[in-house]
């Protein structure tokens, strides 16, 4: 009778996991999909009808590329939810160095962002003097450069282990690099958040006095953006926290405990997964700029449109307002 029981608890653990394993690899499926179609467009329209001097609209085109480079991560933990990790050591560190570049440069282009609008609201002319090319490239490059060798501890400690037969890829059980990954993690996500709360207090002081509608229109897409970052990040960044905490007998949960930190984990990793393909659909419907130039894309690639093409919008950015030619707002 014990034994039957024992068999019979085996199968459904067996088979929850694997209803599991293909919830999974839908979901990541259609996240890559829109990802990839979303994020492939809003660069597209950016690179076309947008000022790349502006820093807001190089850190809009750079989340983007950082979503799209997480984006091609996807089909590795697809077939790792099936059969573990059969792609060897070099993908391993390579996969998850990419994984912590692309969070990692989210988290600065935003917070860098969120400064600047604070900067354009408080003092227009001093976001002015340092739109130009040169100096856009070089923040972008600066801060693909921090993420990089924030990942260099992964692409040097993990490797692939094996558990019973099944390959997997991630840190040693008893690695310190687990423990010092997961600060970090948590640090810089508390850190820009503590920046990004203190500067949009800031700016709505300063809209509430000036009640400007221009303002308001260019503070506002950034917060979306932002709002939905964190709050597909921070449940992620809190159980994974406290699973590593868990795995590690710093923290000593029950059995029953732990298999619901790890429930949760996988959970909130599937969200935060869910946010590479989020800020596309923010773009068309926070975004009037973006709608407008949607539109007319979509006009020019019409069959039916005329051969004469219409003026770039461009062209008539000198002629607007320094929060105009902000951003694709």
């Amino acid at each position: 009778m014990a034994s039957a029981l024992v068999h019979r608890s085996t199968s459904i653990v067996a088979v929850s996991k694997q209803k599991n394993a293909i919830f999974t690899c839908i979901l990541y499926s259609l996240i890559l999909f829109f990802s990839l179609v979303g994020n492939s467009l809003v660069l597209w329209i950016v690179m076309k009808y947008e000022n790349l001097k502006s820093l807001t609209n190089l850190f809009i085109l750079n989340l983007c590329i950082t979503d799209l480079i997480f984006s091609c991560t996807l089909p590795f933990w697809i077939v790792y939810h099936y059969y573990g990790w059969i792609f060897g050591d070099f993908l391993c560190k390579a996969v998850n160095a990419i994984f912590s570049i692309s969070y990692y440069g989210g988290v600065i282009f935003l917070t860098i962002m969120t400064i600047l609008r604070y900067l354009a609201v408080v003092d227009p002319l001093s976001t002015m003097r340092t739109q130009t090319k040169k100096c856009s490239i070089l923040v972008s490059m600066a801060i693909w450069s921090s993420s990089i060798m924030v990942a260099v501890p992964e692409i040097i400690f993990i490797e692939v282990i094996d558990d019973n037969g099944k390959q997997h890829c991630e840190y040693e059980e008893s690695s310190i690099w687990k423990r010092i990954e997961m600060s970090l993690q948590v640090t810089f996500f508390l850190l820009s958040f503590l920046v990004i709360v203190a500067c949009y207090i800031g700016m709505l002081k300063i809209l509430l006095r000036t009640r400007s509608q221009r303002k308001y229109r260019t503070v506002r897409l950034i917060f979306a953006i932002v709002v939905v970052f964190f709050l597909s990040w921070a449940p992620y960044n809190v159980f994974n926290f406290v699973y590593v905490l868990s795995i590690q007998h710093v923290i000593k949960p029950e059995c029953q405990t732990r298999n619901h930190i790890f429930f949760a984990f996988d959970i909130s990793r599937k969200v935060a997964y869910c946010h590479c393909c989020i800020n596309p659909i923010l773009y068309v419907f926070v975004g009037v700029k973006f709608r407008r130039h949607l539109k007319l894309l979509y006009k020019q690639m019409s069959p039916c449109h005329s051969r004469i093409s219409p003026s770039s919008p461009r062209m008539h950015s000198s002629h607007l307002g320094p929060y105009d030619d902000a951003s694709i707002y």
